[in-house]
């Protein structure tokens, strides 16, 4: 692995050699692909477009994101911006100079990119979901689009790939694992239909089902003498700036952020706020999506301002959790609710 790790750190060194000049763009590409925003923008303005697909990422983001945690455990990458520091590699040369940025320094293991992963899963639902709608009109604007959509995608992919091994938060073989990785969930999920008709048992079952895992996977590591915060030590170490260190990148941060998504969107799906909501005349036209697009992009932008509290990881934890329950009760349920209720108050109004 020595010599792969090397000639990634080549590359990296090419990346920030000629290319810094497109910092801006790399930090742009990687917060894209942060997995905070599929849930933050890319889940509220599909939800509207299409029900069954913004149902289909959120399960995606979750799953992905679980899969990507469990295996990194499993994998225990090395991320560049340590392993220059601690490898026998070049004992008898200098230590490569890597250049670090605010945002270098996550503390989970490197393989595979979870920023990958999550951006290569979410934008296969997407274009699968276009292509459908594409292939039933056929003939050539069918390939026309299928054509145009995979090489967006291609474009894409490669961008977060390069702006995730320019930052050298990755090896290039970490986000070429995390590209296989998300695309081989995404297409897992489209295959899946009960998760449309999942009632509220079946996201408590999963839920508690995905922690319990976690948990006791975590723990019989830990029997076996396998130190899973190997890699937060390493970061608190070689990190350029410690504040530049964040409970966010922590492996636990992720997990309970997804398991507070996944319930939230079982508690607003099953919810009766949701049912009379959506079994309105008006809540499939265009108007009313999107009001309620709007509405929610700017409620989740103000809630995502809030302050979470830093001074104890284990509260951290928890308000992660129900801050990421909130996002999709808020989408789902709370927001066309009200907006159906302001609907039918102004037209009682009128009448």
């Amino acid at each position: 692995m020595d010599f792969i790790h090397s000639q990634g750190v080549n590359i990296i060194q090419h990346l920030q050699k000629n290319y810094k000049s497109s910092h801006n763009f790399f930090y742009f590409m990687t917060s894209a692909a942060d997995p905070l925003n599929i849930l933050l923008l890319y889940f509220p303005i599909w939800f509207f477009v299409s029900q069954k697909v913004g149902t289909r990422m959120l399960w995606v983001a979750v799953i992905g994101d679980w899969s990507n945690l469990i295996l990194k455990w499993i994998l225990s990458g090395q991320r560049p911006y340590w392993w220059v520091h601690e490898t026998e590699f070049y004992q008898s040369h200098s230590v490569p100079k890597l250049e670090q940025f605010s945002i270098t320094c996550e503390t989970g293991p490197g393989s595979p990119s979870g920023h990958a992963m999550g951006s290569s899963s979410v934008c296969y639902v997407m274009v699968t979901a276009v292509l459908t709608y594409t292939k039933r009109r056929g003939g050539c604007f069918h390939w026309l689009s299928w054509i145009v959509l995979w090489s967006i995608f291609c474009v894409i992919q490669l961008c977060v790939c390069m702006s995730r091994v320019f930052l050298a938060t990755h090896f290039p073989h970490q986000v070429i694992l995390g590209i296989i990785g998300g695309v081989f969930v995404a297409d897992a999920f489209n295959r899946l239909q009960w998760i449309h008709t999942a009632n509220q048992k079946q996201y408590n079952f999963i839920v508690a089902f995905l922690l319990l895992f976690t948990l006791g996977f975590y723990e019989l590591l830990k029997l076996i003498n396998v130190d899973l915060d190997w890699s937060v030590e390493k970061a608190n170490k070689w990190c350029a700036n410690p504040e530049w260190i964040h409970f966010d990148t922590t492996p636990f941060a992720g997990l309970y952020r997804n398991l507070g998504a996944l319930i939230g969107l079982g508690i607003a799906i099953n919810s009766r706020m949701f049912l009379q909501a959506h079994t309105q005349r008006n809540n499939g036209t265009i108007g009313f999506k999107l009001l309620c697009i709007t509405c929610c992009l700017v409620l989740l932008h103000l809630f995502d301002c809030i302050p979470v509290p830093s001074h104890s990881i284990y509260l951290f934890y928890m308000f992660s959790f129900c801050k990421s329950a909130a996002i999709p009760l808020t989408v789902v349920g709370l927001v066309p609710y009200c907006m159906q209720l302001l609907l039918c108050g102004n037209k009682k109004a009128h009448t």
